[in-house]
């Protein structure tokens, strides 16, 4: 048994990265490709709202796989990233597309009564 685990473990092979420090610099690579470009997005696209405000929404949606921690995953998602980042530049998206990147993060209801009760909601 413990020999068919070790087998089944050698055939697992990393997508890109070798270990995690290569993957975050990866993450990070394709964070400040991102970042350089959207000053380009937002006048090619005409989007309404400011370069801070997207850096920020960038950020935001990075953060939002921050607890990720398998180097598989993390490459895939870069690699997703990069695909995503092409066409953007390229302009292959439709504005529409894009656009919903870019919607205003919504806070989450409360859920229990005194939350609900202090914040003013029904």
């Amino acid at each position: 048994m413990a020999s068919a685990v070790r087998t089944v473990r050698r055939q697992v092979r990393p997508i890109l990265s070798i270990d995690q420090p290569e993957a975050r610099s990866r993450v990070l690579n394709l964070y400040k490709a991102w970042y350089r470009q959207i000053p380009f997005i937002v006048q090619d696209y005409h989007i309404p709202k400011s370069v801070i405000q997207c850096r920020k929404k960038l950020r935001e949606e990075f953060l939002k796989n921050a607890h990720v921690r398998d180097i598989r995953a993390i490459d895939l998602l870069v690699i997703k990233g990069q695909m995503e980042l092409k066409e953007t530049v390229e302009i292959w998206k439709q504005k529409g597309t894009l656009m919903n990147y870019f919607k205003e993060t919504e806070e989450k209801k409360p859920t229990d009564f005194l939350s609900k009760f202090l914040s003013g909601h029904d």
